[in-house]
């Protein structure tokens, strides 16, 4: 079995078009979605695309899918302000049964993949969809999380960058970001059986940023100018995410 591990779509609508056909093409058997398909600007589109793939589509659950649920549920946010501002927004363009589907997706999957074994499929860690680590992150700081799981591979996403290292005897793969990458413009993804495939999908950054500023989501012109046409370097997003990575 191949699988395509799709993550941090963020409702990039033209940045997951891209990817699917390039999934298409790969040939995989079924599609996992890591979780942040939410919040962003095409909420309901973005779903539709995948709820009516063609073929099988797993999901888990993301931090932005968990507080994009909680504000339809009415649970009082502790999200930043400017967080809050695209959460509120995205669910009010959802309806109660996409509440539904999103209360229904797991936080961890495990999946046997041809050639690997089991998979372990977390959003950021297998203990919770907000712990933050990065490729340079320190070895001893990871393997309380890591170091005595019973699977070869885990596969994760949350900090948009793609990375493969090696924690204890775990192998960990970040998927990166499809919506919102770090370091090179367009859409991160991967192919796993029989091996580990670091995916990078092109796309039209143009006519992405003309679509989404064609939405009513608030941050559109951001988005736009900061997440798709150009993104933070690896290096600035290193730097971030050090102040906030686990310890």
């Amino acid at each position: 079995m191949r699988v395509a591990a799709i993550y941090d779509i963020h409702s990039n609508l033209p940045a997951l078009e891209a990817v699917l056909r390039d999934i298409r093409q790969a040939k995989v058997d079924r599609v996992l979605v890591g979780g942040d398909v939410l919040p962003g600007p095409m909420p309901r589109e973005t779903l539709a695309g995948l709820l009516n793939l063609e073929m099988p589509v797993q999901f888990i659950q993301g931090n932005g899918d968990r507080a994009v649920r909680e504000e339809m549920a009415g649970t009082e946010s502790a999200l930043p302000l400017q967080a809050q501002e695209v959460v509120r927004w995205t669910a009010r363009q959802l309806d109660p049964e996409h509440e539904r589907l999103l209360a229904s997706w797991p936080q961890t999957l495990r999946m046997d993949i041809r050639g690997i074994g089991e998979v372990l499929f977390c959003h950021a860690t297998p203990r919770n969809d907000t712990d933050v680590f990065t490729r340079l992150t320190r070895e001893d700081r990871l393997l309380p999380v890591f170091g005595k799981l019973d699977v070869p591979l885990v596969v994760c996403g949350h900090t948009h960058m793609q990375f493969d290292r090696t924690i204890g005897s775990t192998r960990v793969v970040n998927a990166g970001s499809v919506g919102m990458p770090y370091g090179d413009p367009g859409a991160d993804w991967l192919v796993l059986g029989p091996n580990v495939e670091l995916r990078h999908t092109a796309y039209d950054l143009t006519a992405a940023a003309e679509r989404i500023r064609a939405t009513n989501y608030p941050q559109a012109e951001d988005f736009a100018a900061n997440n798709v046409l150009q993104v933070p370097s690896e290096a600035e997003a290193l730097e971030a995410f050090a102040k906030a990575e686990l310890r």
